[in-house]
């Protein structure tokens, strides 16, 4: 991934909701204010619910820096909120990034997701949770996919976000060496060997199969396969 952004083979923006609340009067004065972005839940519960107006800003300054970037994909103008068409100045029409909100219990992610992903969108919004979660209503408004990562749940989007970036990522042309090494695209198998042949350890000696070292590739195909 770190090759792939320095060849600008992808990029990958942060949009922090604190950056977009202002300080309260009492929190002005102080050099680094603590901007908070969560309050109580409506209903009552515990933890705390991460506030629609910053994550809502957020976004919409990361759709709007895809605006500035490309025009050659659009979406239904619709899905999208009509102060941020009129910025875009894009006579009615809006660019059409992915957006993902991450879920424990959304749609799971898998490697044909990720290709889709990357064969039909330029751009990729992650909206990341934290606490107890994000005001359902900012999912609402942009019509985000729920996406999960796997049944479990986690402190925050940040690890799903990561792992989302690495499968659809590798997807594209040019960000792996050798476009072979996409195992979901050839057999693989679960086990993998590499020199030496024969591994001693503990007075115990591990040999790699013959099958491998003997150079009739329809057998290690096949030996692949059984895997």
């Amino acid at each position: 991934m770190a090759r792939a952004i320095k060849n600008k083979i992808i990029n990958v923006k942060f949009y922090n909701p604190r950056d977009f609340v202002k300080p309260t009067k009492t929190q002005k004065g102080k050099e680094k204010p603590y901007l908070r972005v969560d309050e109580k839940p409506y209903g009552g519960g515990p933890g705390m619910v991460i506030q629609a107006l910053p994550v809502i800003k957020a976004i919409e300054k990361a759709i709007l820096s895809v605006s500035k970037k490309s025009s050659s994909s659009f979406l239904n103008p619709k899905r999208l909120p009509a102060k941020i068409l009129e910025k875009q100045n894009l006579g009615g029409r809006a660019l059409n990034p992915k957006l993902i909100w991450l879920v424990p219990n959304g749609k799971q992610f898998t490697t044909d997701y990720a290709k889709k992903t990357a064969n039909k969108f330029s751009d990729v919004i992650i909206i990341c949770g934290r606490y107890e979660g994000i005001d359902e209503r900012v999912r609402k408004i942009f019509k985000a996919e729920e996406i999960s990562v796997g049944p479990f749940v986690l402190t925050g989007g940040e690890v799903p976000a990561m792992a989302i970036i690495d499968c659809v990522s590798r997807q594209l042309p040019s960000v792996l060496g050798d476009i072979n090494s996409l195992e979901e695209s050839r057999i693989a198998s679960s086990e993998i060997y590499t020199r030496p042949e024969v591994l001693e350890y503990k007075g115990k000696k591990y040999r790699v199969p013959k099958v491998l070292l003997s150079g009739n590739h329809k057998k290690i195909e096949e030996w692949r396969d059984s895997k």
